[in-house]
């Protein structure tokens, strides 16, 4: 049943695929590449002191996910992607080393959404969206199933809120 939900969704954005879907899903998919676009804003956020603690939140989401999910569950969970186990299909980006689940794109994204919004829901819209363009370029591009982008986002978004709750208990324990 999931390989067949992941079959029809990967069939379907291999039958979109034409050369603007491809040069917008190549910006997004680069842009996510080791989380960069979050690291920044996590680094804009650490320049004025008022919104520190949310570049701190961001960073420490994104450290989170390095570690459990390129690190660990990566590794742990080996899943072949979807490119190495169907090579007939034609690749319009590098073939990753590393494993799919789950997918790091997502993860990152993810958590890097969740911790803007929580800064400023505004341009947290804004980074949901961009999350999203990101996470389903991934798939565009058959690097990932669509199982490795759910579960990237929900624990993406396990890490920010548990980042969430880290600064904000070591806030409450400053002030004490």
């Amino acid at each position: 049943m999931v390989e067949a939900f992941d079959a029809g969704i990967l069939d379907f954005f291999q039958q979109i695929h034409n050369p603007v879907l491809t040069g917008i899903y190549e910006f997004f998919t680069s842009i996510g590449e080791a989380g960069i676009v979050w690291i920044l804003a996590g680094m804009l956020l650490l320049v004025k002191s008022e919104h520190r603690k949310y570049g701190c939140i961001l960073l420490l989401s994104l450290l989170m996910c390095l570690i459990f999910g390129n690190g660990l569950l990566k590794n742990l969970i080996a899943r072949p992607r979807p490119c190495w186990r169907h090579p007939e299909v034609e690749m319009l980006i590098g073939i990753p080393r590393d494993y799919s689940f789950p997918s790091g794109h997502t993860f990152s994204s993810f958590a890097g959404a969740v911790s803007i919004f929580y800064w400023k829901r505004r341009y947290g819209y804004i980074a949901f969206g961009l999350a999203v363009l990101i996470a389903t370029s991934r798939m565009y591009f058959y690097v990932h199933y669509p199982t490795d982008i759910i579960a990237g986002a929900v624990m993406g978004t396990a890490m920010a809120l548990l980042s969430i709750c880290i600064i904000q208990r070591t806030e409450e324990k400053r002030r004490k």
